[in-house]
């Protein structure tokens, strides 16, 4: 399973960062007995948001706003990147049925291209305060090829002014309509930051997605 987010701050923006976080919140790592999870670091580079300045990010975007045209060359040379990733995990003896994607933020929405466009075969995805362009080439690429596809769970907090709860919403309608099973937690008064509700939430649709198997010896 792998976590990721975005570089909206200095101390947060990075796999180590974002697990901290997580642990400052939780009171303990999120671990399990039974599960690898892995805390990627995007690369460095510059972010046309923030006047070009150098940032953690998955990819670059015109702006942030669900209405601006997606970075096609940075979205999909990032895919190529983490599919490695994968194929490493694949290749340790983990079953693609038992991966999971997922992020914070622009982790999230790079989750939802890596796993909707490059590998419909996992287990699910999680995508948390995050989105996709009305344009997005993920919802293009379903149209085109409709076939079981992971779940997708979604956490977004209802006061978020940096990435609008109704563009997490909206991922989340147009997504449901290209045949993805969905499930939508809107959060009350939480900003663009993780919270210990909806990472209690997430540990639990974790183990749902994920149980321990039992081996049977004869």
């Amino acid at each position: 399973m792998g976590i990721s987010a975005e570089g909206t701050d200095e101390t947060r923006d990075s796999g180590p960062g974002i697990k901290s976080w997580i642990r400052e919140l939780l009171k303990k790592d999120l671990a399990f007995s039974h599960i690898k999870v892995i805390f990627p670091t995007a690369p460095a580079r510059p972010y046309t948001p923030m006047k070009g300045a150098i940032s953690n990010v998955w990819f670059d975007r015109h702006k942030i706003s669900i209405h601006s045209p997606e970075n096609h060359e940075s979205i999909n040379s990032m895919c190529q990147t983490l599919t490695d990733l994968v194929k490493e995990e694949e290749a340790s003896g983990i079953a693609k049925n038992r991966i999971l994607l997922g992020g914070f933020s622009m982790g999230g929405a790079m989750a939802m291209h890596l796993a909707y466009r490059y590998h419909r075969d996992v287990a699910g995805v999680f995508a948390l305060s995050s989105f996709l362009n009305n344009n997005s080439i993920v919802y293009k690429e379903l149209e085109a090829a409709p076939q079981s596809l992971p779940e997708l769970f979604q956490c977004h907090g209802q006061a978020d002014e940096l990435v609008f709860h109704q563009w997490g919403e909206n991922t989340c309608t147009r997504l449901k309509g290209l045949g993805v099973t969905s499930s939508f937690h809107s959060l009350p008064n939480l900003l663009h930051e993780l919270s210990l509700q909806e990472l209690e939430l997430l540990h639990s649709w974790i183990l749902k997605k994920l149980p321990e198997v039992t081996e049977i010896v004869q």
